[in-house]
């Protein structure tokens, strides 16, 4: 219940710094999601290390800072429950990060960065023998506002029908579970393990450019830690609540993302 609550709130501020940057420019907003390889529990926590560091990197590249005013990034890591695949009982951690952009991104050759470049661009900045798969999504403007007491209804609703907090866990998501079923298994506790100590003292989320500028002057605090009760409100900004629409689905550190 804390992870969900703890989603919303970063979603709620995420949706005030980008109605802040709506109103400062005139810009443009983009979700990226990168990824790598699956890997095993025990090597989690070091690929998730090395994704941090590769992360410095890549918005370092000349090509990031001109296109890119700012940026939100958020590591998640989720786990293959496909029997069939080869990657079952596997870790796959990655990056979902909101980006702005000037409005004339999409119409100039030197701002616009193509599919094919970002996966260079995290290849290189991963060191990586292979293409990573990377995603690349334009907001769209949503008019109707986001109604985050009516997703917590929902989340209520769930548990009180279920009678178990681990329904909370599942809610959002389609096909990929951390934790399966509500028993005390081999294969829980490991995975409950493995996560732990991977994300322990790991911060989760971060700013970048315009974005850090404009979270520091809302004085939001850390959504990490803090305040889990009052987590949002509605407001006009259509950009916004195309991107809180998203973002508002994201179980940063557990789960995967949905786009309701």
């Amino acid at each position: 219940m804390c992870n969900w609550r703890r989603s919303l709130k970063i979603a709620f501020h995420n949706k005030q710094i980008v109605e802040a940057a709506n109103q400062r420019e005139n810009l443009k907003w983009i979700f990226l999601t990168l990824t790598v390889r699956n890997v095993e529990g025990k090597e989690l926590k070091t690929t998730m290390d090395s994704m941090t560091k590769a992360w410095n990197r890549f918005a370092g590249y000349a090509k990031f800072k001109k296109s890119i005013k700012g940026y939100f990034r958020a590591m998640e890591v989720t786990k293959n429950r496909e029997r069939e695949s080869e990657w079952y009982g596997t870790y796959h951690p990655h990056f979902h990060v909101l980006l702005c952009v000037p409005a004339s991104y999409f119409k100039k050759p030197n701002l616009y960065v193509k599919q094919e470049n970002w996966i260079a661009m995290w290849r290189k900045a991963m060191k990586l023998d292979y293409d990573p798969i990377v995603h690349v999504q334009r907001v769209k403007a949503k008019k109707e506002s986001l109604d985050l007491n009516e997703i917590e209804q929902d989340i209520k609703k769930a548990v009180e029908e279920q009678n178990a907090i681990l329904e909370v866990s599942k809610y959002p998501v389609k096909d990929s579970d951390v934790i399966v079923g509500d028993s005390v298994t081999v294969d829980n506790v490991e995975t409950i393990l493995d996560l732990d100590n991977a994300l322990s003292y790991k911060r989760l989320i971060a700013y970048g450019g315009l974005l850090k500028e404009i979270h520091r002057e809302l004085n939001l605090g850390d959504a990490e830690d803090g305040d889990l009760i009052h987590v949002g409100e509605e407001n006009s900004d259509e950009v916004a609540n195309g991107a809180v629409e998203i973002m508002a689905y994201w179980h940063v550190g557990l789960k995967n993302y949905v786009i309701k």
